[in-house]
């Protein structure tokens, strides 16, 4: 099946007298609550539950080989190669399947803030909230616009349509197939609405370098005086957290491009973790839940339909989806300049790595490429406890190129604008995950604005023993004795144990790399 023949199998699909194209929130709304997909909360939000799978299916994603892409994609067990003639034979039953639905739902809008590289993309829902989802997350076009879209690449789900893996080449009944040629995203098989997004994140992450930008899976906010600053890691680690603070404009707060003209959002929404939730804690969140908000896996009282963002017995991956406008405190449109400072956030389960230290220019590239992190529950099926975990670029699962085409153009745009980098660890302190704590929120606000408003510039530093990090010795409203994490710690030989053994895994991880600089290698590198 050819591009043309995908075409025009999916305007057979569109011009079906099943389709809904482009429903307002209202009509998701109520098209999501009667169908049954979704109850409403006391706050207007629409509360849907994604059955089996409450994260993502990195083992069920591939990416179809292809002419013009297979020499450039970095194939492997992220970017697991799959044959076109699979693809089409998924593709002409989901849409068959599809076909045969009482409404399906359709979204037209984009990818990008910056108009000269935006991509414009059509999603198709088997489910109305899946659509909402959509509506939330990517931007919103005017009337205008709306009026001329032509959609550079189609994101047709299908939740409730399961492979069979004997017949139909996939691994589960569960798949999440992208073809470049044919400029479609094909779902099946789960109901996490997250693969939309970080689909259409991988195809920016495959697009925006070939156009000398660099995406990136960061958070970012900007400052009155127009200082602008990312925040790059995992799930879990803080991103939308942390970005989220009443004295800066949000731009986004998970995907963003750099360009020559600065930063720019890729989305027109946020995608926030609720567990823990509070007013007092996280406000600009909290606040944003409002009607039309889609709130994922997130216990709701039957009664009352307050939700209760404390209980994780379905995950501890429960989110809530709002359009960025939902924040009052944003930047509209969604770009910014050049930034000034640069967060790596890591969630350290091994408790060893300090919660602020200033990286030189070696060391934000190693630890950009060794993107270290620990996974935390949900974020992925079967990931029941924090695992350490490297992920290159803080973003490997929607990495198409090399990792260092990425690490290449940071460095590069590091060396510019001349950013002053961080690596801050939310994960924990005074031992390890199940003796340590998770290093208060207010405390890594204290350290992260500290950073952002230049204030470590002039602070004395200690280097840290393993790691050769520059830790700084005072930071005003933080403990002092946390800022040396060996110091947090009762047991030092403990201590030194496992920094030695994260320090031999970092080395043993970083071994990929063998084409890097040798001023990487040695000079931004563990010290044992």
């Amino acid at each position: 099946m050819n591009s043309v023949e995908i075409s025009n199998e999916l305007k057979t699909l569109l011009a079906g007298n099943n389709v809904k194209e482009q429903l307002s929130v209202p009509e998701l709304v109520e098209k999501a609550t009667s169908r049954g997909e979704a109850i409403l909360t006391v706050d207007g939000a629409v509360r849907a539950n994604t059955g089996k799978y409450t994260g993502r299916s990195p083992k069920d994603k591939y990416m179809v080989v292809e002419e013009a892409s297979k020499d450039k994609i970095d194939w492997g067990t992220t970017n697991q190669p799959i044959s076109a003639e699979i693809f089409d034979a998924l593709y002409s039953k989901v849409v068959s399947y599809l076909k045969e639905k009482e409404e399906i739902f359709v979204f037209k809008g984009f990818a990008g803030a910056d108009e000269a590289s935006r991509l414009s993309i059509s999603v198709v829902n088997e489910y109305a909230w899946h659509n909402l989802f959509a509506h939330n997350l990517f931007i919103r076009p005017t009337d205008a616009e709306l009026a001329n879209h032509l959609a550079d690449f189609t994101i047709v789900s299908a939740p409730t349509f399961h492979a069979d893996p004997a017949v139909d080449g996939t691994s589960s009944d569960t798949f999440i197939i992208v073809s470049l040629e044919k400029k479609v995203i094909l779902i099946g098989g789960t109901e996490y609405a997250g693969e939309m997004k970080k689909s259409i994140f991988g195809i920016m992450n495959y697009l925006l370098p070939q156009n000398d930008i660099l995406s990136m899976h960061c958070s970012a906010n900007v400052g009155e005086n127009g200082d602008t600053a990312l925040f790059f890691g995992l799930s879990g680690t803080g991103k939308t957290t942390l970005s989220a603070d009443a004295s800066r404009k949000l731009i986004g707060d998970d995907e963003h491009g750099w360009s020559d003209n600065g930063v720019f959002n890729i989305e027109g929404g946020c995608y926030a973790k609720t567990v823990g939730l509070s007013a007092e804690k996280e406000p600009e969140i909290y606040n944003a839940i409002k009607f039309g908000t889609v709130l994922e896996n997130v216990v709701v009282n039957e009664d009352t339909r307050i939700p209760d963002y404390n209980d994780e017995t379905p995950t501890q991956n429960t989110r809530a989806a709002y359009p960025i406008d939902n924040i009052d405190n944003i930047v509209l449109p969604s770009v910014a300049g050049h930034p000034n400072t640069i967060i790596f956030l890591t969630a350290d389960a091994f408790g060893v790595l300090p919660p602020i230290a200033k990286l030189t220019k070696e060391q934000a590239m190693y630890h950009f490429l060794s993107g270290f992190t620990s996974k935390t529950p949900g974020t992925e099926r079967g990931v029941v406890e924090p695992e350490p975990a490297f992920s290159t670029c803080f973003g490997a699962p929607f990495l198409p190129l090399p990792a260092t085409v990425y690490a290449e153009m940071l460095g590069k745009k590091i060396d510019e604008h001349h950013v002053n980098v961080f690596l801050v660890n939310t994960g924990w302190t005074g031992g390890s995950f199940g003796t340590g704590k998770r290093m208060k929120l207010s405390y890594t606000r204290a350290m992260v604005n500290a950073a952002i408003e230049g204030k470590l510039t002039t602070i004395p530093t200690e280097q840290d023993t393993f790691f050769g990090l520059a830790i700084p010795t005072a930071i005003d409203n933080v403990p002092s004795e946390l800022l040396n994490p060996r110091n947090a710690w009762a047991d030092k030989a403990a201590y030194d144990a496992k920094a030695t053994k994260l320090a031999g895994m970092f080395h043993e991880n970083f071994q990929q790399f063998a084409n890097v600089s040798a001023d990487i290698t040695t000079k931004g590198a563990p010290l044992v």
